[in-house]
């Protein structure tokens, strides 16, 4: 046994830092945290000065009954999680969960995974930092009470199911305070000239612009007769040098942002990608709001410009991390080692790291050097001059290498950095075309995850390690969905001026459409509204900015973090307290007007099962009528006569091939009904507008889609695409099609393959099962475990033995058996689903744990 036990939290960190140890260090995974707050109930005793009550999950008892045996055996425990406040949790939480003792435990931070850092971390050894551990325990027990107590409040003031969380409710306020600008935006229209002027050498072109816009459609056009017989010349030159710099290397933030406008990764994708990076020793610590670079980073990039481009590309620099709040001394992110340009693993770990390895590069090279021209160009009919601004790179510098991507969006005007020809001052220019184009001013841009991302970094919001999570989570729960959406066309004015004659054109554009933007829904608008009314602090972007601030204070020991929860909870809670007790409940309900037909009320809002519309109200002696709204509609912007329009669903088409046909809308969309089969109408199509001409092309799509390509067995196989990708089906069996198939052109051999696999890896998935009573005895990933509809329950010890089941066990034990197993751990399993309702509306609120802090 060795000597030297280290604990990391991955398996993959384990194996590279163990082949640089010796064989005295035995190096184990802990699999992230060991232990969290108990589940079901708050784990919380506020009373009790925040106390809290952890416990060992059932998946991670195993690791710690491991990591236990194997540290009272070594005879040094090193804790080598990661150097931030979160890493430091998990030390302390091994040191706990593992009853280890102080003068047998060594606590070492590295912020990469290289040999010598390594070492050298081995020979630093400190011990647990607990201003780190208590800011990472204020921020957890401060989400926790905040998620426990608030969402109840939802549930009971708008759905069941809701839940709330401290910086994902900003997040949501962001992005629903932005769609509500946009929706109120009223765009203006100005018009905006430009020319090409040849300057009579060749093919060289000068092209200027109008540095005003003109209001009127008639300004512009008087504009452009009085240049017809004007004359155009070189009024003046300027030229000047000028400069530009390199971006910073790397933070958390940054990489996430241009990760996504570069190559399109989500802020979650990015982060496990760069989570492998790191664990595999290619790049440094990648969650961190520092720029700075070691001395020892700086001398290999250098000698890494030196080499491939020479002295002069190189530039020593140093950057100031301007982050508020900025936490723990980290470095920014950056390659172990400057001279692998390109790393082995997939395509993702590949370019994310030549990203790493280019801004890391790019931070240490010279600047850009470039001569600016701008040219006044007179008209000799007008008093305005055009003004023609051209530049030329004169030292590529860092861009030789990386340049830094943008999140503006009004890009329409931007043609790139011209090259101007040479000009002299009083040339004559001959106008070859003039347009005075109608544009249109935009709305705020909404937000992409890159773009939320640098907000909350600006707002001082969030922290490196809560960004990704924070994105996701907003998703997740539903209250925000990124997608792509169609623009609408748009009709402009386009006014030219050609060979002396002056032409008006009406043309058309798309405008609005988006690509992968952060878009409210109803039920997060709702959520929003009602925290704004009634949580003021939780949704206050200073406030929670503050909050972090406090976090900051407590990991560097300038604040006692119980008595910081102390002042945020006392308040809040008589927040909730007075909620519950005043606030009505909340649909986002509007009133839309009134419907022509009965003269009742129209009216929107969120309902049990989604955003609808509402014909009269339920104290009317006839009931409302009730129709849900499509996806491309909300709550908030739905007009009376879009409402009114779906009131037409569903509705009757006439037969087809003797079977009834009817459009209507479902739980899963918009939907063509032939016979007993519903038929899913193609996304972003109006059901309103399907014909039967176009219900029956919906039909035979479908039955192309579901006619047999193949036969196995003498049963039908079909091809299908869903929601995990391409599949087939045969015999009720789903089977995934991976990628290393030609899913278009499969073979009966491919098919067989696939089939063959399916049916004996199901073959061993079930123990015993029972069809009817959806139970079942299934082997999984961590052992045997029941399945009851779609829950996944333990199985326990045998009750006749004391012990686990064996595989004889399982194969022997009855129905009844299994659920009494079940009952154990779902109570009221078997009641009838009228009681099981009846129950949960008795049953109790939950009392509040109290134990001290283990």
């Amino acid at each position: 046994m060795a000597k030297n036990l280290l604990i990391v939290e991955s398996p993959a960190k384990a194996k590279t830092i163990e082949g640089y140890l010796g064989k005295d260090f035995l190096v184990k995974s802990s699999y992230g945290h060991i232990r969290d707050l108990v589940k079901g109930d708050m784990g919380i005793d506020v009373a009790n000065n925040f106390a809290q009550t952890y416990e060992v999950p059932a998946d991670k008892k195993q690791i710690v009954a491991e990591l236990k045996k194997l540290a009272k055996e070594a005879e040094m425990v090193w804790l080598a999680s990661d150097e931030d406040r979160e890493g430091e949790a998990i030390s302390w939480h091994l040191y706990e969960t593992l009853g280890l003792k102080e003068n047998k435990t060594k606590r070492i931070v590295f912020h990469e995974i290289t040999k010598p850092a390594i070492l050298k971390a081995i020979e630093t050894p400190r011990t647990i930092d607990y201003n780190l551990v208590n800011a990472q325990q204020a921020r957890r027990v401060l989400d926790r009470l905040v998620g426990f107590e608030l969402s109840p409040v939802l549930w009971k003031k708008i759905k069941p199911s809701l839940s709330a969380g401290r910086v994902q409710s900003v997040a949501v306020r962001l992005i629903v305070d932005r769609e509500r600008e946009v929706n109120k935006f009223n765009a203006t229209a100005a018009f905006k000239v430009s020319a090409q002027f040849s300057t009579g050498k060749g093919k060289e072109v000068v092209k200027a612009e109008l540095p005003q816009r003109f209001d009127l459609e008639a300004d512009a056009e008087k504009f452009l007769n009085d240049c017809i017989k004007a004359g155009f010349s070189v009024d003046s030159l300027e030229t000047r040098p000028a400069k530009r710099n390199p971006a910073p290397p790397f933070t958390t933030s940054t990489l996430q942002q241009e990760a996504s406008r570069k190559l399109g990764y989500s802020v979650s994708r990015t982060m496990q990608v760069a989570q492998r990076l790191y664990e595999s020793g290619r790049i440094t610590y990648m969650r961190t709001d520092s720029v700075n670079l070691s001395e020892t980073a700086l001398q290999a990039a250098s000698a890494e410009i030196k080499s491939a481009w020479g002295d002069k590309y190189h530039q020593i620099r140093t950057y100031k991390t301007k982050t508020a709040g900025a936490q723990e001394a980290h470095e920014a992110i950056r390659p172990t080692y400057f001279n692998h340009h390109t790393v082995p693993g997939d395509s993702s770990e590949q370019r994310l790291y030549e990203l790493i390895w280019k801004r890391a590069i790019a931070s240490q090279m010279s600047e850009a050097l470039f001569e600016k021209t701008t040219a006044q160009i007179a008209i000799s009919t007008r008093k305005e001059n055009l003004i023609a601004e051209g530049e030329v790179l004169k030292f590529d510098g860092f861009l030789k290498v990386y340049l830094e991507s943008s999140d503006e969006e009004d890009l329409e005007d931007s043609e790139g950095n011209n090259m101007l020809p040479p000009l002299t001052k009083g040339q004559e220019l001959s106008l070859r075309e003039m347009n005075a184009t109608e544009r249109f001013s935009r709305p705020p841009a909404r937000y992409t995850e890159a773009s939320m991302i640098k907000k909350l970094e600006e707002l001082g919001i969030g922290r490196p390690s809560t960004y990704a999570p924070t994105i996701s989570t907003i998703q997740n729960r539903g209250y925000v969905v990124k997608e792509d959406r169609d623009g609408r066309q748009r009709s402009f004015s386009s006014i030219v001026l050609s060979n002396g004659v002056v032409n008006k054109q009406i043309k058309t554009e798309i405008t609005g459409a988006e690509k992968s933007k952060l878009f409210p829904t109803d039920i997060g608008e709702v959520v929003n509204d009602f925290l704004v009314e009634h949580f003021k602090g939780i949704v206050d972007f200073n406030f929670t900015a503050n909050v972090e601030k406090e976090f900051d204070e407590i990991a560097q020991g300038l604040q006692e973090w119980t008595k910081m929860l102390h002042s945020f909870y006392t308040p809040f809670h008589l927040e909730v307290e007075t909620t519950l007790e005043n606030a009505d409940r909340a649909n986002g309900e509007r009133l839309l007007g009134i419907d022509p037909a009965s003269g009742k009320n129209v009216y929107a809002k969120v309902g049990k099962f989604g955003p609808l519309v509402q014909i009269g109200q339920n104290d009317d002696e006839e009931k409302p009528r009730y129709a849900s709204l499509s996806k491309s509609q909300s709550v908030g912007t739905v007009t009376l006569e879009d409402a009114l329009e779906q009131f037409k669903l569903p509705f009757q088409l006439e037969d087809y091939e003797g079977k009834e046909v009817s459009v209507g809308v479902g739980r899963f969309g918009p939907y063509v009904k032939w016979g007993d089969a519903y038929i899913s109408i193609p996304k972003n199509e109006d059901p309103l507008s399907v014909d039967r001409d176009r219900a029956i092309e919906i039909i035979g799509e479908k039955i192309t889609a579901d006619a047999p390509v193949a036969h196995y067995e003498s049963l039908p196989v079909t091809k299908g695409k869903g929601r995990f990708g391409p599949f087939i089906k045969w015999n009720d069996l789903f089977i995934n099609v991976p990628k290393a198939y030609n899913f278009d052109f499969l073979t009966q051999k491919d098919i067989e393959e696939l089939i063959g696999k399916k049916v004996e890896k199901e073959a061993n998935r079930f123990i015993q099962q029972w069809t009817a009573e959806k139970i079942a005895i299934e082997n999984g990933r961590w052992g045997p475990f029941i399945r009851f509809g779609k829950d996944m329950l333990k199985l326990g010890k045998n009750p006749a033995t004391g012990e686990k089941y064996t595989p004889e066990d399982l194969a022997a034990v009855s129905l009844e058996e299994v659920k009494k197993l079940i009952v154990e751990q779902v109570p009221n399993a078997f009641e009838p689903k009228a009681a099981k309702k009846k129950a949960a509306a008795k049953s109790p609120a939950k009392k509040k744990v109290v134990a001290k802090k283990k």
